[in-house]
């Protein structure tokens, strides 16, 4: 068949891949300039390295993305290492990871809280997904798990940096699958997520199918015959027998032609988050105690999480640069979009001088800021009811995107495990073993 895959990220380059090896005649089209959608990279200054533009690493449980990097002969590039990650507590970093021995040591909690919040994790750990889950909020649930000071002082903070005005209605099936997954070990691929990528674009290609990149899609309608028509900015067309859709399911219902007004309003419902961030080039390190991940819990913070991807990754990799994510989920009408790099940077240096007081801004060789629409959804109780089905009221058209991964949080491994899935529901082809 001649299908068509909009969107080049993780789930569309995925789902081509598949289709061509099935017989397909593919053709991706993409709206960046590169594929890899929200896990694209970029250059990092002369070292021939790729960074992703949003922190990106995988858990032991995300086995999907794992079988795909083997199929893709890029295993031995995938090392797996245990991340010192911490939470930001009164100025101070403390260790929190995903162990009830790290747990029992984390001193901005009385011990007794301490237990119960390794109880608590444990718990959630063992114990499947619940219709119940989806009807409670995650703010009454942790507290009746875990107590109201474990609440306030680890997940409350957390969740409003996340979620913002939402942070009380989140669902707490959400937070339980976040947590269920999250593994102590986490996964990166030296030189960047971007090869596999790559890798799949080159697949494709080599199977005759055509990536479009740089091209805007301004509309999707089945044509008289029942194929489906796609109509880009620079006025081009393109007939398909059928259609797979990677886009946010609010701008599918904005260019899809001829939707009844109760579907649009379906796939339009809910809200969305864009992420942010910016990246420094440094030729210092920030975080000297070594901290990789670090959860931001103090308040007045204007970034939700710190990440200094060379203190996991050699910074030789990197031509000795220091690279460090300063990571946001803002509303996508935030005043942050509008400002460059240096803006932020301007607003983000006091707060920098408390992470580390010596930090200058002479230890900055470079600044990278980027930003992405739709990248979280809200996730508010009662969001199970509203996913859409992959097959819409369109003909031989099919949407998957993040939405749909749920109850999981957003990521590589389960966007291409719905791609891997819907292929095989599309064909009757086998998906790569898990």
């Amino acid at each position: 068949m001649n299908t068509g895959v909009l969107g080049g990220g993780a789930l569309g380059l995925t789902a081509a891949y598949r289709l061509a090896q099935a017989g397909d005649q593919v053709t991706v089209i993409e709206r960046e300039g590169e594929v890899g959608g929200l896990a694209a990279g970029f250059l990092v200054g002369d070292s021939g390295t790729y960074l992703e533009k949003f922190y990106h690493h995988i858990f032991k449980s995300d086995t999907t993305i794992w079988a795909l990097i083997k199929e893709l002969g890029l295993a031995e590039k995938l090392e797996w290492m245990t991340a010192p990650s911490s939470t930001l507590n009164h100025g101070k970093h403390y260790s929190l990871a995903p162990s009830p021995f790290v747990i029992l040591g984390y001193k901005p909690l009385p011990f007794l809280d301490r237990l119960r919040m390794g109880a608590g994790g444990l718990y959630i750990k063992l114990v499947g997904n619940s219709p119940a889950l989806e009807r409670n909020t995650a703010t009454k649930w942790l507290k009746q798990l875990m107590g109201e000071r474990v609440y306030k002082v680890v997940w409350e903070p957390q969740l409003r940096g996340k979620f913002g005005q939402y942070a009380e209605q989140i669902t707490a099936t959400w937070l339980w699958a976040r947590i269920h997954d999250r593994t102590a070990q986490l996964g990166y691929l030296h030189g960047g997520f971007q090869q596999v990528y790559n890798r799949l674009a080159e697949k494709i290609t080599a199977q005759g199918g055509v990536i479009m990149l740089g091209q805007t899609v301004t509309s999707i309608a089945n044509t008289p015959d029942g194929k489906v028509e796609v109509k880009l900015e620079d006025g081009r067309q393109f007939i398909f027998d059928r259609l797979i859709c990677t886009f946010p399911s609010r701008v599918f219902a904005r260019v899809a032609q001829g939707l009844p007004p109760a579907k649009a309003a379906e796939y339009s419902w809910g809200t969305a988050l864009g992420a942010h961030c910016l990246i420094l080039r440094l030729n210092q390190q920030l975080m000297t105690e070594g901290t990789y991940w670090l959860s931001i819990t103090d308040p007045g913070y204007p970034f939700l999480v710190a990440v200094e991807h060379t203190n996991l990754i050699p910074a030789s990799e990197y031509a000795g640069n220091r690279l460090l994510y300063l990571g946001n989920y803002l509303p996508m009408d935030h005043p942050t979009y509008k400002k460059s790099g240096e803006e932020i940077l301007a607003d983000y240096t006091p707060y920098l001088k408390r992470l580390n007081p010596n930090f200058d801004r002479s230890w900055v060789e470079e600044v990278y800021n980027w930003q992405a629409p739709y990248a979280q959804p809200v996730v508010t109780v009662g969001y199970e009811g509203h996913i859409p089905p992959h097959d819409t009221p369109l003909q031989n058209v099919w949407l998957a995107n993040m939405f749909q991964v749920y109850p999981h949080d957003r990521g590589q491994n389960y966007s291409i495990l719905m791609a891997d899935e819907l292929v095989k529901k599309l064909t009757g082809a086998p998906t790569a073993a898990h």
